[in-house]
């Protein structure tokens, strides 16, 4: 199973991006979408999740957490500004989600792959271009049922960075 996992898009998602994506089995998106109509670009071949980020009061028809209960484990995704305003605390979220087997949040922009401790606790980073930090990014998770689940970091950068 493929799952492709993206946030902060801010009304703009990186080209190669959603090429990406869409080679997906499940997308992820861990909020400030901002614009609805950037998540009809996502297009997985099973099943797209998106949850609301502190700039998404306005997509009323979002939660703020969703649960991914696959055969071979939990995804919990949040946008993760409820566990500490610049940087989420991983702790805090592996306290509020013990069940889980991977975390995923967003807000802080930057590409996080925190495996240290269980849950494993991930942020794609942005995925548009606002606050990228020279580069839009995302993860692909491997969420296999017969071995163990593998992360791949991506970043894609824009002309004239």
């Amino acid at each position: 199973m493929k799952i492709g996992i993206l946030s902060d898009t801010h009304g703009f998602i990186h080209p190669q991006i959603i090429q990406l994506m869409n080679g997906c089995d499940i997308i992820i998106h861990a909020g400030d979408i901002i614009e609805q109509r950037t998540l009809k670009l996502l297009q997985p071949k099973q099943k797209l999740v998106a949850i609301q980020g502190n700039n998404d009061s306005h997509l009323t028809q979002l939660k703020t957490v969703e649960n991914l209960n696959l055969a071979s484990g939990k995804i919990i995704i949040e946008h993760g500004h409820q566990h500490g305003w610049h940087t989420p605390s991983h702790t805090s979220l592996r306290v509020t989600y013990p069940d889980a087997r991977v975390i995923i949040y967003g807000h802080t922009h930057k590409q996080v792959i925190d495996k240290g401790e269980n849950p494993w606790v991930i942020n794609p980073g942005a995925a548009g271009k606002i606050r990228n930090y020279g580069s839009a990014k995302c993860l692909l998770l491997d969420a296999s049922d017969t071995k163990e689940w593998e992360i791949n970091p991506y970043l894609f950068s824009y002309p004239g960075y």
